[in-house]
């Protein structure tokens, strides 16, 4: 009659024996880190070359190249031994990230980077580099300007008197109104205008008024606040 199974000893044999560590070689660790950076630093460069929002951040963008490296380690290491693995995780649980992100695209950068550290310490490389070209070949092409209108906001301050002069010139812009203040006979209107060249030519014709104070055309990212 055989022995029966002990359910701890198949968790000691499978889990914590220290022969099903897997080494990883000297030159796998730099092949893998160096790779991880090239990678990064492609990822780094469609970053910085597509950038269309109001404010560029430079450690953001290094942000990425050093994720793309990190992931990259870590995955080497939980692939040692299924024990590191559960480890790893339970310890990346607890880390908090609390910086927000306001473009959504940056978001997308930021998963571009991870799964391309992952494929790196995987040791899946064509899936990286193949994949990061098809992806900034998709990037490059959806964020050209023809292709999409640039929305702006148009803020002006001007005297009410010359309020139906400054609409006139309005109108042809196809505007949509955001918020507009009057004090002491100053006002200031605030509209949201979407242009697919840039053509800022109007903002001169409009600040040639007599009345006009000043006119000021700033990129709309989405998020307003009146």
């Amino acid at each position: 009659m055989s022995d029966p199974v002990n359910f701890n000893d198949i968790i000691k044999k499978s889990f914590l024996n220290m022969d099903s560590f897997n080494s990883v070689t000297i030159l796998e660790i730099f092949f893998g880190t160096f790779s991880s950076f090239l990678v990064g630093l492609f990822i780094y460069y469609v970053y910085k070359k597509s950038f269309r929002s109001v404010v560029y951040s430079h450690n953001f963008n290094v942000t990425l190249v050093l994720m793309t490296m990190i992931t990259s380690l870590v995955i080497m290491t939980i692939s040692t031994n299924i024990v590191l693995s559960l480890g790893m995780v339970g310890a990346l649980s607890i880390v908090r990230f609390r910086t927000a992100i306001k473009d959504p695209l940056d978001i997308v950068f930021l998963f571009w980077a991870i799964a391309s550290g992952i494929a790196i310490g995987a040791g899946i490389y064509p899936v990286a580099m193949i994949g990061s070209i098809f992806v900034a070949l998709a990037v490059f092409f959806l964020s050209k300007n023809k292709w999409k209108e640039t929305t702006y906001l148009l803020i002006i301050h001007y005297d009410e008197a010359v309020n139906d002069q400054v609409k006139s010139h309005l109108i042809r812009l196809n505007y949509e109104l955001k918020s507009k203040v009057v004090r002491n006979n100053l006002a200031e209107l605030t509209v949201k205008i979407k242009l697919k060249v840039d053509n800022t030519a109007f903002v001169h014709k409009i600040s040639s008024i007599e009345g006009v104070k000043d006119v000021s055309l700033v990129q709309y990212s989405g998020d307003y606040a009146s």
